[in-house]
């Protein structure tokens, strides 16, 4: 058994390495994103794990040993799915890790942008002790929280902004509009939860469906004293059209752990804009819930070479038996 990890941003993979080796296989970490680094130190490998890079149909058809790709975290936006199944590759990632960290990230960035946080402590050090462009300020009960995506991370986000006196509203295509779900949360259609919230909260993957579901026309539907929040994915977020709104008074606020470019430019427009958080992708990360990642997704990828189920996989039709 040979697993190898295409690349990480963490400094140790001994809790991968020990799982590898458990198992009785060797894990070599590699961090070389190019489809020829990949290519390279894959040749004999029959699992590959990825944070960030791109398996696609030109390295899973150099590969021909390899049986399972594992990703890092929630999102396998990353990971050529269709090509994979093809060529017999299980693709296996962890859609419920990160519950709590994510959504304690979404009520943070909320909160922060609502009292402008950042702003007030960046002119204090400047010598403005004064409430200035922090104006206004509402108190949190009674504002309407809407959660775009009623998976379990817009859950958690639900029942803690709810735990803080918001008002919920949930708009999920799975859900049906006006009818209440067993927590207590109304469901309402994704016009009429722009139209009302004062905080928008995304929590959704990146498919072809969801892509620039923030447009300009989207950003045009909010309030003006609405503020948006993506702890989800960057591209979910036209992020010109959110540029614009800002810039023009159109939208309140933004706290945003995701973009469509990462890493972010440091001259990027949105790094001049008042009331505006950015997060460099941190909302995944306590160390409780990084190990949790690390220790399951090396444990799909030994699990599919090992001839078992594993716990997570997009694609159950390539296994046998």
């Amino acid at each position: 058994m040979h697993i190898v990890i295409t690349d990480c941003d963490h400094d140790s993979v001994a809790i991968e390495r020990d799982a590898v080796e458990a198992a009785g296989g060797r894990l070599t970490l590699c961090q070389d994103i190019t489809p020829e680094g990949i290519i390279d130190n894959a040749r004999d490998a029959q699992g590959l794990i990825v944070q960030y890079g791109r398996i696609t149909d030109e390295v899973l058809s150099a590969l021909p040993e390899l049986r399972v790709v594992s990703r890092y975290g929630v999102g396998v936006d990353t990971v050529d799915v269709e090509a994979a199944t093809r060529h017999g590759v299980a693709v296996c990632n962890v859609p419920d890790y990160g519950t709590e960290a994510v959504s304690d990230h979404a009520i943070t960035l909320a909160l922060a942008v609502l009292r402008d946080v950042t702003g007030l402590d960046r002119r204090l050090r400047e010598g403005q002790p004064s409430l200035g462009p922090a104006q206004p300020i509402f108190q949190l009960r009674g504002r309407r929280f809407g959660v775009v995506g009623a998976g379990a991370i817009g859950m958690a986000t639900a029942h803690k902004a709810a735990g803080l006196g918001f008002e919920v509203m949930l708009s999920d295509p799975r859900l049906t509009p006006g009818e209440t779900t067993p927590e207590g949360f109304t469901v309402v259609s994704f016009e009429d939860l722009l139209a009302l919230s004062q905080v928008v909260s995304l929590h959704l993957p990146l498919i072809e469906q969801t892509h620039h579901l923030i447009d300009a026309a989207a950003l045009g539907a909010m309030r003006e004293d609405a503020i948006l929040i993506n702890t989800a994915r960057g591209g979910v977020v036209d992020t010109e059209a959110l540029v614009e709104a800002l810039s023009q008074g159109r939208l309140m606020g933004a706290g945003l752990d995701v973009l469509e470019e990462e890493p972010l430019a440091v001259d990027h427009p949105l790094t001049r804009l008042e009331r505006v958080i950015l997060t460099p992708h941190a909302g995944f990360y306590t160390e409780e819930s990084y190990a949790e990642l690390k220790a399951r997704t090396v444990q799909n990828a030994v699990d599919v070479i090992a001839g078992r189920r594993p716990r997570n996989i997009l694609n159950p039709e390539v296994l046998h038996g």
